[in-house]
């Protein structure tokens, strides 16, 4: 599991932020993009042309969020954006008065990090931190083994030493648990068990198990709101939802649902690998799971070294490579791709054993 934050760490860091966070329902018709030497700002005008604030750096988010919103082409967007920024100022200001709308603006630091619907839901970081790390402090013996805030999402990955079995002899894997949310449009509120191995420290998000919360609310109207306070007062059924995010944390570390996984493991442990061809049997499962060319060496050199040639030797080296990638957000998804490949349908392994001999 790639090592992050530290709990304390993370509780710092999500306090400051929501302190340098603010929200806005701005209409398109009121935001201008201009040229700044190489790169672009984005101001919020008045009806007198005046800034209501001030211009702002644009992150990546928001300015993929900008060009699907007006469907400029992502790669036209990037070259104008790296070789042009005055053309991409004048196609994104044409277009965002041709057709105005209002749109959530979520800023931190002075820097645009989303550009949303206005029915866009906010439910933040330490709304949903505030409800479950009193929970996992209760959990006995519970550890928290990595944390991390990107620019994507929050991570709080918890292990269960007390719920624990073999795979095969001296293979120990726990239970665990891991809450993820984006406030930036990237992703739901999260809560999925996790399975910590203890060999390589790898982590495995079992992801066909979890409570869920997508970011849709009521519309927003810049008629009625231009500033939207981060502490206004949750509605009924947000609070019924992080009441089911408490139980669901509760919940998800039980013996039952980690017996069923590790019941996988051993099954797909006895599934081998047809050593005629390795390296085509990592390409096409990485064709099928989303793994990039790029990536594929590595889990193929881990493959190698985990001596294992089986279906739960190559979700391990999926999982074990993930330690090595530069990015938390990445890491975090190969961590789900070994599930995935763990778990596929017998009919696709067969196939992908069958086509590398």
């Amino acid at each position: 599991m790639k090592t992050g934050m530290t709990i304390n760490e993370l509780a710092k860091e999500i306090l400051r932020q929501r302190d340098a966070k603010e929200d806005y329902i701005v209409n398109t018709g009121r935001l201008r993009m201009e040229a700044c030497g190489d790169d672009v700002l984005l101001r919020v005008l008045d009806s007198n042309s005046a800034d209501r604030i001030e211009p702002m750096d644009i992150g990546p988010n928001a300015h993929r969020q900008i060009a699907t919103h007006l469907s400029i082409p992502t790669k036209y967007y990037e070259k104008m954006q790296q070789e042009d920024p005055e053309l991409l100022a004048e196609n994104v200001n044409a277009w965002f008065s041709r057709d105005a709308k209002d749109r959530m603006l979520r800023v931190m630091d002075g820097k645009a990090r989303a550009f949303l619907s206005n029915r866009y839901l906010r439910i933040d970081h330490y709304q949903i931190a505030s409800a479950v790390l009193p929970i996992i402090q209760q959990m006995s013996d519970a550890r928290f083994e990595s944390c991390e805030l990107t620019e994507n999402r929050m991570y709080i990955k918890v292990v269960n030493p007390r719920l624990q079995d073999e795979v095969t002899p001296g293979d120990i894997v726990q239970a665990g648990l891991i809450i993820s949310n984006s406030e930036v449009g990237l992703g739901s509120v999260s809560v999925q068990p996790l399975i910590y191995r203890l060999i390589c420290k790898n982590g495995m998000v079992v992801n066909d198990a979890a409570t869920k919360r997508t970011h849709i609310g009521r519309v927003s109207s810049a008629d009625e709101n231009f500033l939207l306070y981060s502490d206004e007062t949750l509605r009924a059924d947000d609070k019924a939802f992080l009441m089911k995010v408490k139980d669901t944390v509760r919940a998800v570390v039980e013996e039952a649902k980690f017996s069923r996984v590790v019941d996988i493991m051993k099954k797909a442990a006895g599934l081998p690998i047809n050593t005629a061809n390795v390296p085509e049997v990592v390409r096409l499962a990485s064709r099928d799971f989303g793994i990039t060319d790029a990536e594929q060496p590595g889990i193929l050199q881990h493959l190698i070294e985990g001596k294992d040639m089986s279906l739960y030797g190559l979700s391990n080296a999926v999982t074990r490579f993930s330690q090595d990638v530069e990015s938390y957000d990445r890491a975090t998804d190969l961590e789900t791709i070994g599930y995935g490949i763990l778990t596929m349908p017998a009919m696709q392994w067969s196939r992908i054993n069958q086509v590398a001999a």
